[in-house]
């Protein structure tokens, strides 16, 4: 459920603006989709389910559905973001169907909480793959559109770099893929500081009820005491609307939508206590 949000964007706030997003077949990704096609943009998104996986919910096609049911214009391009001929094609796709590209969301993600001795190396190798290099490669397909483009953004699903020995320490491996993303998000802020081109982080306050919760981080249980993605949703759309200049930053889902107004986040679902997610340390009053 997304709440009001008393300065919420409204519809029409993203009129021909066109999104390109990896993932978003379901959880957060389609929520963020959603939400900014319900405002009026258009959204492509690659994503690799083409059929049914009774492990996941949904698949592209279904995302597509979904997003079209706002109103919005949506294609879904199946491909791997691992696979360069597949996010040039999604670039392309998008430039064809609906003449450029104003806004990139990295949401495609490997989760992988898991100590050093106990991680593979090939799964190692993909949360890297999908993760740190995923997002450099979509954002630099995209970056020609982007320089072209009036209302230029990157949001990347990162978290804050935080230096505590705890979350330094706890899975390493995938803590560079997280922190890695969010490195070039702030370094492409930097880079193109002089583009007009907003780069900036976006992070749940807690942990989402997606099926990556449900199936690797303890089932029901840990999901009841998650948000539902419609907050990451709404929040992404408040990120989306601020001015270009509003960059470099790495902002927190919940702190967004409370400056939109919502002073109740219990909308959001989730039993107390609530989870905080990866990499932020809980309050400690």
């Amino acid at each position: 459920m997304s709440a009001p949000l008393i300065t919420d964007p409204g519809p029409g706030a993203f009129d021909s603006r066109t999104v390109v997003m990896s993932g978003g077949s379901r959880g957060i990704g389609l929520a963020i989709a959603v939400a900014l096609a319900q405002r009026g943009a258009n959204i492509v998104l690659l994503a690799k389910t083409d059929t049914p996986d009774p492990r996941l919910d949904g698949t592209i096609h279904t995302a597509v559905d979904t997003i079209r049911a706002t109103g919005a214009e949506a294609i879904g391009v199946v491909g791997d973001l691992r696979n360069d001929d597949d996010v040039a094609r999604l670039a392309a796709t998008a430039v064809d169907a609906f003449g450029g590209i104003d806004i990139v969301v990295n949401n495609a993600s490997a989760l992988a909480p898991t100590p050093t001795a106990e991680l593979e190396m090939k799964r190692y190798d993909l949360i890297q793959q999908i993760n740190a290099r995923g997002t450099f490669s979509l954002t630099k397909a995209c970056l020609p559109q982007l320089t072209a483009s009036e209302h230029a953004r990157v949001i990347t699903l990162s978290p804050p770099i935080n230096l505590s020995p705890d979350w330094l320490g706890r899975f390493p491996a995938y803590m560079v893929s997280k922190y890695g993303m969010s490195l070039l998000t702030l370094g492409f802020a930097a880079e193109w500081a002089d583009r007009g081109i907003a780069c900036n982080c976006l992070w749940p306050e807690t942990t989402i009820a997606t099926a990556a919760v449900r199936n690797l981080l303890g089932g029901d249980e840990a999901a009841s005491h998650s948000r539902e993605p419609e907050i990451m949703g709404d929040a992404a759309a408040v990120l989306a609307a601020k001015p270009v200049d509003v960059t470099g930053q790495c902002f927190i889902d919940a702190d967004l939508v409370r400056e939109a107004g919502v002073t109740d986040l219990s909308v959001y679902g989730g039993e107390e206590p609530i989870e905080y997610d990866f990499f932020l340390d809980p309050p400690t009053s």
